[in-house]
């Protein structure tokens, strides 16, 4: 699916068109992480697959809709439901819904998944803000020919988490009720659960928490100079911690248990940005 910049173009006026908005802040939830976009004001929704050069959601918990509304008076565009490498999507591709985002007009971007617990002193509900990742794979969604509309060839990407978002949802987590801590997250392709020894080589690594998105949007991201905040729930103790198979159920079942303080800690963090 080789795009060009114009056929981003394409699917971001049609979302402009259709839905009326100039958003601020853009939003990417992960799996069972869809109550945030319910409880957006003013809201308008537009499925992917009526998006011109988009993306079709299969994963589990996805509903696979750009919802566009108001926090705290703030205009934001929420993708209720991403995309994967292990749905079969190259990671080129992985690169479309950043770049169209990019081309709405924001200018800070929200990243939400669900991830396994590494680091020990992490527990099931509790949060992880991203100050990096760790990912080698040697793919990258940037591969191929550049379109230099968006960013150079060759980028940085040492600042690509912001710091200064990073200050504002630590400030916010103080009153959240919630447990949350700062952390690396380690990328893997999926769609299988890792095991007890790739567990234990990426606390190694350094890795505090592991999963199978957000890195790609992160990347992109970083091409295209867009601050970023990330954030992991922490939905299951990664494999060979417990003594117990990891499922999927499991993910969305802790993911739905908190959705309710997580999405009030993300429209706080969004009134605050």
């Amino acid at each position: 699916m080789g795009l060009c910049f114009n056929d981003y173009k394409k699917s971001a006026d049609y979302l402009l068109e259709r839905s009326g908005r100039k958003p601020e802040i853009g939003v990417i939830l992960g799996s069972g992480l869809g109550h945030f976009g319910d409880t957006l004001e003013d809201r308008f929704e537009i499925d992917y697959r009526d998006i011109p050069n988009f993306l079709k959601s299969t994963a589990l918990g996805h509903a696979g809709k750009m919802i566009f509304g108001k926090v705290s008076g703030r205009e934001v565009v929420c993708m209720s439901g991403r995309f994967h490498y292990y749905e079969g999507y190259d990671f080129e591709e992985l690169s479309i819904p950043v770049r169209v985002l990019k081309l709405l007009g924001i200018r800070a971007l929200i990243l939400t998944n669900a991830a396994g617990a590494v680091n020990a002193d992490y527990r099931p509900g509790d949060i992880m803000l991203i100050r990096d990742h760790i990912k080698l794979m040697g793919a990258s969604p940037m591969r191929g020919a550049n379109i230099d509309e968006f960013g150079p060839r060759f980028f940085d990407m040492s600042k690509v988490y912001s710091k200064e978002l990073l200050k504002v949802a630590a400030e916010c987590a103080e009153h959240s009720g919630l447990t949350v801590h700062e952390g690396v997250y380690f990328f893997m392709p999926g769609p299988q659960y890792e095991t007890p020894a790739e567990i234990r080589a990426i606390r190694l690594l350094g890795g505090d928490a592991v999963g199978m998105s957000t890195v790609t949007e992160v990347l992109t991201a970083a091409h295209c100079s867009l601050p970023v905040l990330a954030m992991s729930v922490m939905t299951n103790m990664a494999a060979g911690v417990l003594e117990q198979p990891l499922t999927m159920e499991e993910v969305i079942e802790t993911a739905n248990s908190i959705e309710r303080p997580f999405s009030d800690f993300v429209s706080d963090i969004i009134s605050k940005i």
